[in-house]
């Protein structure tokens, strides 16, 4: 899909009937639920209360089946077929929606919370099934973009949802029998779309079930935390989800007292935050030039922090207005500022979850992604219960909603410290992706030639103190670079450097101790089936041409043989950071910012064929392709 725009998945069998079918199913889950708030609120006479405790015991109702099911349905989407499981949950679905019509009409609560437990089921089956699909559908390149769609749809049906839930239920006489249709059709909808779904074939066919859901919680638990990358992106994951809910769950007290609207400002509020996510979402492929830029989850992070923090001072004592509507809102003073606030909590918190999402999907065998997704969805529902306790805590404590938001937005700060200390190559691809992304303007061919996985090197021309990072940048697998001693300690880069684990070298007559230390460092990393990039030149081109290269690549490849896969960098001299050609003897060229530069990748070389002479002419003949 590079090249392209993540719509055009949009008219794919591969993807399209797959994201009608979630978004119908998060519409339908979230129309549900807020037809039964609305009809056990104010149409069962009930006391306020009875009311109030009903709505405490629901979420929790509709988070068991994820604490008690995940695992097993983890390992269920991984034994069998995805099409068919979707199918089969569909079909489960409108056996509940017809059981909802019963308890609507006949008003009866316990039967509606079983509904409702059943939908948690639904969700928690469907949860593996739903983000392990994607990558059996798209190309590696296509994942950001196919999960900012589903992210955007899903929060876009979930308000949909719960828009449409609410206003038939609330219709009077007729609102049970206009809910019910809703949700009975929306399924039965859902289903038909499943048909058109292409077949998922298992991951894991020969996967020997677990009938113990405690001892294959474990178990799953333990796939999440083998890899410290995966099991910090679910963490981060599960954050996203601690603090949507703090702010979801605020949202309607924060309306009435601090806005002084009425139920059509709470709809606005979530619009706003839902209209800000789907943004968000979609942004991520744009940004990330359709690749897994884990850079984009620190930015997001900050985003959120910073418009939250707005939010409380945007508004942080209640109002003396009542019963506002939308208009009457948004001609109010400040409230302007208040939609941009909440519009930008919910852009940045879809910059920030998409990118976790595609690197868990990227960075897992396929035979376990289902079960990690079993796993990320259990640490999910522990995250949202904790907040939902935070939420009556410090409402407890006599805080108020304002400074609930504060605590929360102060809280993300400091979780987003934590977790970038524990997992530092989250903030290196940030502050690489900012200097690369404000610099230069990137054009990339033959990148599928580099292998997802297995140890090779990389040879590239030497032309700015950038190139390590633009190369790290685009390529989608962590790289190993061998660098000048004087380029690593680079102040600011030299961060990045470290963090990206780069490999310091100095030529034998400087520092020969330090030499040796790198060939063996290099060694390491290629038995570990590690990639390791050279810039055999030893140096930075001192007139924009491709200097000879040196033999180093030789002693590598003498004690460790490995593919060897030529890259060729264009359009870097006279660019930022890169040397001025003075000693040429003409006047200095001009650095250029946001320049238009390419890197170009050639088919592997055999160990055996790849002497300094035959990759220098390689790389020549690269770059020269691209002049």
């Amino acid at each position: 899909m590079a090249g392209s725009s993540q719509f055009s998945l949009l008219r794919a069998r591969r993807f399209a009937p797959f994201f009608a079918t979630q978004a119908l199913g998060a519409f339908n889950d979230n129309a549900f639920r807020q037809g039964m708030i609305v009809l056990i609120g104010f149409h069962l006479g009930l006391s306020i209360e009875a009311a109030s405790t009903y709505a405490m015991i629901a979420p929790a109702v509709f988070i068991v089946p994820f604490f008690l099911f995940s695992a097993s349905a983890g390992q269920i989407a991984e034994k069998f077929e995805k099409t068919r499981l979707i199918r089969y949950v569909k079909l489960f679905e409108i056996g509940a929606m017809l059981l909802a019509v019963y308890a609507f009409h006949a008003h009866h609560v316990w039967l509606l919370f079983v509904v409702l437990f059943l939908m948690g089921l639904h969700s928690t089956v469907f949860g593996p099934i739903k983000y392990a699909i994607l990558p059996q559908a798209l190309g590696r390149e296509e994942l950001v973009g196919g999960n900012g769609l589903v992210e955007m749809g899903t929060s876009i049906a979930v308000l949909l949802g719960m828009m449409a839930g609410g206003s038939l239920m609330a219709l009077g006489d007729f609102g049970a029998t206009a809910a019910s249709i809703l949700v009975v059709s929306v399924a039965v909808i859902g289903y038909l779309t499943s048909r058109a779904i292409p077949p998922a074939p298992a991951t894991a066919p020969d996967l020997i079930f677990n009938f113990n859901p405690a001892s294959e919680t474990v178990r799953v638990m333990r796939y999440v935390a083998r890899n410290r990358t995966i099991f910090n992106a679910v963490l981060g994951i599960s954050w996203f989800w601690f603090f949507g809910t703090v702010f979801t769950a605020q949202l309607p007290g924060y309306t009435q007292v601090f806005l002084g609207g009425g139920e059509s400002v709470l709809n606005l509020t979530l619009a706003l935050f839902s209209i800000g996510v789907g943004i968000g979402s979609l942004l991520c492929e744009r940004l990330s030039g359709h690749k897994v830029e884990i850079g984009l989850v620190p930015f997001g992070s900050i985003g959120m922090t910073v418009f939250a923090i707005d939010l409380y001072f945007a508004r942080p004592g209640a109002t003396a207005l009542h019963g506002l509507g939308m208009g009457a809102f948004l001609t109010a003073p400040g409230s302007w500022r208040i939609v941009l606030d909440l519009v930008l909590i919910g852009l940045f918190a879809g910059l920030y979850i998409v990118p976790l999402f595609a690197l868990v999907q990227s960075r897992t065998d396929r035979s376990e992604l289902s079960r990690v997704i079993a796993g990320n969805n259990i640490v999910n529902a522990l995250f949202m219960v904790i907040a939902a306790g935070m939420g009556l805590g410090l409402t407890a404590l006599g805080l108020t909603i304002p400074q609930i938001f504060l605590c929360v937005a102060i809280l993300n700060a400091l979780v987003a410290i934590y977790i970038y200390t524990l997992v530092p190559e989250f903030l290196m691809r940030f502050l690489s992706w900012i200097l690369v992304s404000a610099l230069y303007r990137i054009k990339v061919e033959g990148l599928e030639r580099i292998p997802d996985e297995g140890a090779a090197i990389l040879v590239c021309n030497h032309v700015s103190f950038m190139d390590a990072l633009i190369v790290g940048g685009v390529v989608r697998r962590p790289v190993r670079f061998v660098m000048y001693y004087k380029i690593f300690n680079i102040p600011v880069l030299r961060f990045i450097f470290r963090t990206a684990k780069a490999i310091p070298i100095a030529g034998h007559k400087e520092d020969p101790a330090l030499l040796e230390r790198a060939f063996e460092e290099i060694d390491r990393a290629l038995a570990d089936g590690e990639l390791v990039c050279l810039f055999p030149e030893g140096a930075l081109t001192r007139d924009g041409q491709i200097a000879p290269f040196r033999g180093g690549v030789e002693q590598i490849l003498a004690r460790r043989p490995v593919p060897v896969i030529p890259l060729a960098l264009r359009g870097l001299w006279g660019s930022v950071f890169s040397r001025r050609d003075s000693a040429l003897g003409r006047s200095r060229l001009p650095r250029r910012f946001r320049s238009h530069i390419a890197l170009a990748v050639a088919p592997p070389v055999a160990p055996a064929d790849a002497d300094a002479a035959t990759l220098e002419q390689r790389v020549r003949d690269l770059r020269g392709a691209w002049a």
